[in-house]
This record gives structure tokens, sequence and C-alpha cells, in this order.
């Protein structure tokens, strides 16, 4: 199980890079569970890590408009992500996902190397306008051409992933994504003690940020040994296999 860890700017990303983390993620959190950073901070990341650990980006929390998603995401592989996360925020229904999908895979086809994300809210249901329902996302993101389906909350108040969907539930939806040929990553609030259930859901990326941070504010600065010891954690959970 690979360990990603989000990052504001260049500096914790050299510290989550010599820490160990396997994925170095750009977002923005004053813009939202998936807020989007400018181009020049993913392309000043990806030249402060090394070459062989991958940086993701996210592009927001998008509105359901297919064109828009499609340039943030080009923009943000030319900057040099080679994960783009796209948060199914403003979609519900599955053709609206799926073509607003689809839009985001085909603006980064010419990237060499450059793999979308599709992202759903396990807490989608206190959202009110009601995104995308998270049991929907491995079939929307197949449908798509997507090869990775992140689980995340949207709402950052304390209540983690395992607040709002079971080991239960979440290892159904990665054997469902398995059985469809996609890679699952899991995020959301979550701690080292929760890392053990990630692994047994079968997940193949589980993402932090509180957890990484000092005093587990996912506002506080980045703290590498807590990097250190979540990288450990991963280590020592191997990811159940079915």
């Amino acid at each position: 199980m690979r360990l990603l860890v989000s990052v504001v700017d260049a500096t914790e990303a050299r510290a989550a890079a010599t820490a160990g983390a396997d994925i170095v993620d750009v977002k923005n959190p004053v813009e939202g569970s998936l807020g989007a950073p400018s181009p020049a901070v993913i392309e000043a990341v990806r030249a402060a890590v090394p070459a062989e650990v991958p940086v993701s980006a996210a592009i927001g929390d998008m509105p359901d408009l297919p064109g828009t998603a499609a340039l943030a995401a080009l923009g943000a592989a030319r900057s040099g992500a080679r994960f783009v996360k796209v948060g199914l925020w403003g979609v519900s229904a599955e053709p609206e996902a799926i073509a607003l999908l689809r839009a985001v895979r085909e603006a980064v086809d010419p990237v060499p190397g450059a793999v979308v994300v599709a992202g759903a809210y396990a807490d989608a249901e206190r959202v009110a306008h009601a995104p995308l329902a998270p049991e929907l996302l491995p079939e929307v993101a197949q449908a798509a051409g997507i090869e990775v389906c992140l689980l995340d909350t949207a709402i950052k108040d304390g209540s983690g992933l395992l607040d709002w969907l079971s080991p239960e539930a979440l290892t159904a939806l990665v054997d469902e994504a398995h059985e469809l040929g996609l890679e699952v990553a899991l995020a959301g609030a979550l701690r080292a003690e929760d890392l053990p259930v990630a692994g047994a859901t079968g997940a193949d990326i589980v993402g932090v940020r509180s957890a990484a941070c000092a005093d587990g504010r996912r506002s506080g600065p980045l703290d590498g040994a807590r990097v250190r010891a979540l990288r450990a954690a991963c280590a020592a959970t191997p990811r159940a296999s079915r």
C-alpha cells in the first residue's frame, strides 16, 4: 500500500519525499477538499522532489463544467503532475459524471504518463446538492476510461472516511474497482491507527494530510517524523488480496 502525502508547497514536498512518501500530492486546502494549487506551485513541487517520486495534483471540487475541468487538468499535467485528481463535486448522475471524466481524460491523453484520478466523497449525503454517490464511483470511472478511483471526504470537520463508510462497504467498493481493472486510493482524515483497516480493504494507495502535520491539524506544517511513522505503518500493513 503506497503512501500519498498532501503538501502545499515545495518545502513541504521536499520534506515529504525525504521522509519516504511514495507519492507527493499538491493541493490548496483553502479552496476545499480537493482544492487546486497554481501551476507555479505544481512546477515548484515537481522540481523539489526526486524524479522517481510521482507528483499528484488536485484540480478542484469540480462543478459540472467539463471544459473547465479539461483545461485545469491539462494545466496540471503540463506543470508536472503525473496523477491529476478531479473531485466529482457538481455531478450527481452517472451520465454527467462520465462526461466530465471523459473530458478530463481526453485533455491529458497527449501528456506522456499522465493518469486521471476520479474522486468521490464518502460523506456525499451531507452535501446539500448531493454529489455522486460513492458506490457509483467504480462503474463511472471504468466507463470513462479512468484508471484510479479516490474516496475522500467533502467536509473537513474532523470526521473521517471511516465515519461515513464502514470497512465492509469500503472493501466491497475496492473489490468492485479491482474487478474493473482500477486502482483505489483512500483518504479523508485517516490516522495512523486507521492504516491497518485501509490495508485490509485491499486499497492500493492511502492518502493523508492532517495525520502528517504537526498536532494532527490539516492547516499545520508538515512533520517529517509523522510522515516516516506513517510510511512505516504502511510497510507493516500488507494489502489484502482477494
